[in-house]
């Protein structure tokens, strides 16, 4: 028998002659470590779950006070049966008939050897124990993970606010948790039965849903509808059900298990643009028949003029989509803040080495991921304005070196060939570092299996054409040798929502994004591609005639007051409890003395009171008072106080302008000590 696991003992109770020691040894054989106990006391002392089994003589139990063991082996729970080796004199005790019953009553599982015994009878019987006691422990295994795996599924239900239920298909009992019941307009105290949710289901759509249950029922497959339901309030929802059939085992009956989710929201926003569309459609019909009645001969420009129609309505679809995904963006950034925060902090908290730290390093990796779909799902809604300044673009590459590193992965082999090109362009860094990385990240999902990653900045001129002026260009080129495209998805490539990844790798904005990037900084993006030969992604952006500016260092000492490195009293402005405060610990760790408000007026008390202030940090989107409405006014109480102004992308109104320093949501420390740096720089 192998070695059991490192902890688990047996415990032996043989207080005359050598069968203890005989035991130990004997037990040492089997794998298994034991502990001798005194009396029967000690041994109720030491009973617990890690326990793989009990060996004790007959006669240390003969008239023993048994009760404290009993007790422990009648609370055991029912994965547990911890098996007695009783060892039995030959020449039996003269109340043996008695007593073995009582014992197996007492005790539970026990086996019997008699002594004199062959070394190779204990060394079986005590082995078949513990094996079986081992099986047990594995029983316990499987039911804590079992546990586990429920309270996960309950995390993710509410985490994704759908209801679980289930029906019993042989008493038609429905149990059902309250976020179901919410799903139909039911409290949590409330009766609802299957009678009741049948009675809920809209008459036009009740026979629909009874036909789905019943093709469940007779097939085993899938059941997946969405029907219409009446609330006790009378009012109409919608709601996703989706279900398996679980058929009888013996023990419990066939059932019904699955999940429900309320999508009136969704059903509503789609009814609302189908109508759009069929009013449009009615327009196109009604104007469409008015050019035939008055111009019989001009069908060459009645056609012309449904093609405008047709892209009218495309464009109007894709203006709602992207209002829907800029507001949901928006939103998503503000969590993502809070999340990115906490975990820099929390990183900074434990041991270089420990797994702790790969585990915040993923999900910061994953929140960095979650950050960069909000910026192409705003850079798809709305033309954000662009930081642009002069940039040398080697310089920008080689600075992103260890993130595209840790971006591909250890499969792909990656080459920058800056080439030293001294060039300058005017462009939004965190824009095109956010482009180059798309453009890595598709030529790594293009090379499954590995390969060579190669990014080139070189310079490049156009004579001319209907994408690019004529003039010089500074150009940064992506290349693969991956699966490559072929001509109808290379032509369709850069369009909005197309991906040829499979559902949830991807969004199909990388490419539009870029495009659209390239497009406002008077540049092209070109692509290349062959089936099996790989892709290059070029990047053109005009050579600018301005220099990086570079950074003048202040004559004199500083004053500590004025110094970004030394700690200072900040003023933090956010309406959002929970920005507010992981900003706060950010600014903390960088030994800075933070005062919060949760509102202009707020803040503006503050200065009332007469509290020193170095720097002011305020989020632009608040009520009542936006955060540069906050600035001017503050200014005018402290004039030359040192600002930033905190921003979701396109968040300032059109036309507004504004010399505050603006950080962008999320941000990470480092940005705001950048920012930081910028602001008491300027108020100098």
């Amino acid at each position: 028998m192998s070695d059991t696991q490192p902890g688990l003992t047996t415990l032996v109770l043989a207080p005359a002659g050598r069968d203890a020691a005989v035991a130990v040894s004997l037990l040492a054989e089997v794998g298994t470590t034991a502990q001798i106990c005194r009396d029967v006391d000690e041994l109720a002392r030491r009973l617990n779950h890690d326990v793989l089994c009990v060996v004790v003589t007959e006669e240390a139990l003969a008239r023993a006070d048994l009760r404290a063991i009993a007790a422990w082996v009648a609370a055991e729970p029912a994965w547990s049966d911890l098996p007695f080796v009783v060892l039995r004199q030959r020449t039996g005790l003269p109340d043996r008939a008695s007593l073995m019953p009582m014992l197996t009553e007492a005790l539970g599982h026990v086996a019997l050897i008699e002594r004199p015994f062959h070394p190779s009878t204990f060394v079986s019987v005590v082995g078949t124990a513990i094996r079986a006691r081992l099986r047990q422990f594995d029983a316990r295994a499987r039911i804590d993970e079992l546990h586990e795996s429920e309270a996960r599924l309950r995390t993710a239900l509410r985490a994704g606010q759908l209801g679980s239920w289930e029906l019993d298909l042989s008493t038609r009992v429905l149990t059902v948790s309250s976020t179901c019941k919410a799903n139909f307009g039911y409290a949590e105290d409330q009766d609802f039965t299957y009678e009741t949710l049948l009675a809920g289901v809209h008459p036009d759509d009740r026979e629909r849903m009874q036909a789905a249950v019943a093709r469940t029922i007779e097939t085993g497959c899938e059941y997946a509808i969405e029907y219409r339901n009446i609330w006790p309030d009378g009012s109409e929802h919608w709601v996703d059900i989706r279900a398996r059939l679980v058929p009888g085992d013996g023990v419990k009956p066939p059932r019904m298990v699955g999940v429900s989710s309320d999508i009136t929201a969704r059903r509503t926003s789609e009814d609302a643009l189908r109508r759009v569309n069929e009013s449009l459609e009615a327009s196109v019909a009604a104007r469409t028949a008015e050019l035939e009645r008055a111009h019989a001969n001009v069908l060459a420009e009645i056609r012309q003029r449904e093609q405008t129609e047709e892209l009218l309505r495309q464009i109007q679809k894709l203006e709602m989509i992207g209002q829907l995904s800029g507001g949901i963006a928006h939103d998503f950034n503000n969590l993502l803040m809070a999340i990115i925060a906490n975990l820099e902090l929390a990183r900074k908290e434990v041991k270089a080495d420990s797994r702790t730290l790969q585990l915040i390093d993923g999900a910061f990796r994953g929140a960095q991921r979650g950050a960069a779909l909000t910026q192409r799902l705003l850079a798809f809604a709305r033309q954000q304005d662009l930081k642009v300044e002069p940039v040398r673009m080697a310089s920008l590459i080689e600075g992103m070196a260890d993130l595209l590193e840790r971006s591909i992965g250890s499969a792909i082999e990656l080459r920058i060939e800056t080439n030293d090109v001294p060039a300058t362009t005017m462009l939004d860094a965190n824009q095109v570092e956010l482009a180059v990385l798309n453009l890595v990240v598709n030529a790594r999902d293009a090379m499954p299996d590995g390969g060579v990653l190669t990014i080139r900045v070189d310079t490049a001129t156009s004579s001319g054409t209907k994408e690019l002026t004529a003039g010089d260009y500074v150009r940064v080129t992506v290349s693969d040798t991956g699966t490559g495209m072929d001509a109808i998805t290379l032509a369709r490539a850069t369009e909005p929502f197309f991906t040829t990844k499979e559902l949830g790798k991807g969004t199909g904005l990388g490419l539009s994004m870029i495009h659209g990037l390239a497009q406002q900084l008077h540049g092209a993006l070109r692509l290349q591609s062959q089936p099996g030969q790989g892709t290059e992604a070029s990047l053109w952006l005009p050579v600018s005639t301005h220099d990086v500016s570079p950074v003048e260092p202040v004559a004199g000492a500083v004053a500590p007051e004025a110094d970004p490195n030394v700690p200072m009293v900040i003023l933090l402005v956010d309406d959002d409890p929970l920005i507010c405060t992981s900003t706060m610990y950010l600014l903390e760790d960088l030994g800075h003395t933070v005062l919060t408000a949760g509102s202009g007026e707020a803040a503006l008390r503050l200065f009332g009171k007469g509290e020193h202030v170095d720097v002011l940090i305020t989020d632009y989107s608040m009520r009542r008072m936006t955060g540069l409405e906050l600035v001017a006014v503050a200014r005018t109480l402290r004039p030359g106080l040192p600002a930033i102004l905190a921003t979701g992308y396109a968040e300032l109104p059109d036309g507004a302008v504004t010399t505050v320093p603006q950080l962008r949501k999320p941000y990470q420390q480092h940005q705001l000590v950048t920012e930081i740096r910028k602001a008491v720089g300027g108020a100098r």
